[in-house]
């Protein structure tokens, strides 16, 4: 199981090896000169591609958040995101999710600016495929 299929499974998207496999080869947008992703937008209006049923994954992480004796950030930090989800957010693990997901080489080396490309990537993928996610996480 690839890292952003654990992702999926723990907000109840999980598609299946071969949708997810399709998910990631869809590509990301080139990163513009500020590092967030570049040509975020709103979410596409097609329906989509892996998911059956539409998540709300805001309500779905909040409803966590509340339950969580720790104050996590999930809407800006990857790290606290991973760990709402209780997957692993150490930095091998969030290098992993980011090759996974294409990020761009020059970012790899630059922890910070590699979890800004991330947390963008993963709320993109996740609205890309079904999520219910608020224009202002994907740009």
């Amino acid at each position: 199981m690839g890292f952003f299929s654990k992702i999926l499974s723990k907000l109840g998207m999980d598609a299946g090896n071969s949708k997810v496999e399709d998910m990631l080869n869809a590509g990301m947008p080139a990163r513009g000169p500020n590092t967030s992703v570049a040509g975020a937008g709103p979410a596409p209006t097609a329906a989509p591609a892996a998911a059956a049923k539409t998540v709300d994954v805001t309500a779905m992480l909040e409803q966590k958040a509340a339950a969580n004796a720790e104050k996590l950030n999930w809407r800006t930090s990857i790290v606290d995101l991973l760990k709402l989800l209780d997957i692993d957010s150490s930095l091998t693990a969030r290098k992993e999710l980011a090759t996974e997901l294409k990020c761009p080489p020059d970012l790899m080396n630059d922890s910070a600016k590699m979890n800004m490309w991330l947390h963008k990537a993963v709320m993109q993928k996740l609205a890309a495929n079904g999520g219910k996610v608020p224009a202002e996480l994907l740009d």
